[in-house]
């Protein structure tokens, strides 16, 4: 009967891989994972939130609401910035300034109209 190595003394052979398999599997694993759900990465683009007709401007400004679409018009009252403005209409005068019609809440169950003067 033939001498047989044992198991513990066979060791397997080294690998001898392409250069070019060693850099397209770095390149598979550097850009696989962010695509996987497992990822950190989101392959679907962000979702542009656009404003609705329905949803309210913000003032970004102290701003007198006028009884008319005038300089000259009485200042009905002031309104502080961030208040909510739900615009109703605009216009431009003749000599081209532009106004907007907006409703603002007053309280409970009240509103103010008035005209804002837009520069």
């Amino acid at each position: 009967m033939p001498d047989l190595p044992l198991i513990s003394d066979l060791r397997p052979a080294p690998l001898r891989a392409n250069p070019w398999q060693i850099a397209a599997l770095m390149a598979f694993a550097l850009v696989a994972p962010a695509s996987l759900p497992a990822g950190a990465g989101d392959r679907r683009q962000p979702e542009l939130r656009r404003r609705l007709a329905r949803e309210p401007w913000l003032s970004t400004w102290s701003a007198a609401l006028h009884c008319a679409p005038q300089q000259q018009a009485p200042t009905l009252t002031h309104l502080a910035p961030g208040e909510p403005l739900a615009v109703l209409r605009q216009w431009t005068s003749d000599s081209g300034v532009r106004w907007l019609q907006v409703q603002a809440p007053a309280g409970p169950g009240l509103v103010r109209r008035g005209w804002l003067v837009i520069t």
